[in-house]
């Protein structure tokens, strides 16, 4: 099972339901755009305000469903930064039961750093390297 320094927690509402009464799939992406984003928060990479100022755009994403969630449970999403390139990231999610650690999905998105005024990918900026180096301790 994979060690993750950061986990967000989800709310599973009743509109994420399908007629299955299991979470539908297309709402496994918000969960972990939600937790992601409020990783980039926490590591003061973006300060949430401007939505040009974020300068990630999604690239590629692969999601790996593993087991329903149901209306009532209580999942958590883990985060982390995989790895760092020159100019992209790519950000490991597991999505899980707070309580019992079962994996719900797994996922890998490629983050690409985009400066949305030029609409060009940039450099990661080495600050953001030290910042995820630094709590990720790699």
């Amino acid at each position: 099972m994979a060690e993750y320094r950061f986990y967000y927690p989800i709310q599973v509402r009743w509109m994420d339901l399908d007629t299955q009464w299991h979470v539908n799939n297309s709402r496994f992406l918000s969960f972990l755009e939600t937790a992601r984003l409020a990783y980039i928060r926490q590591l003061g990479l973006w300060d949430g305000k401007s939505f040009f100022d974020i300068n990630l755009i999604v690239a590629d994403v692969h999601l790996t469903f593993v087991a329903p969630i149901e209306l009532d449970q209580h999942i958590r999403v883990g985060v982390r930064v995989e790895r760092i390139g020159n100019k992209s990231l790519i950000f490991d999610s597991q999505i899980e039961d707070a309580e019992t650690g079962v994996v719900a999905a797994t996922s890998s998105i490629v983050m690409v750093a985009y400066d949305y005024a030029s609409r060009n990918a940039m450099p990661v900026p080495d600050a953001w390297r030290q910042a995820i180096r630094e709590f990720e301790g790699i």
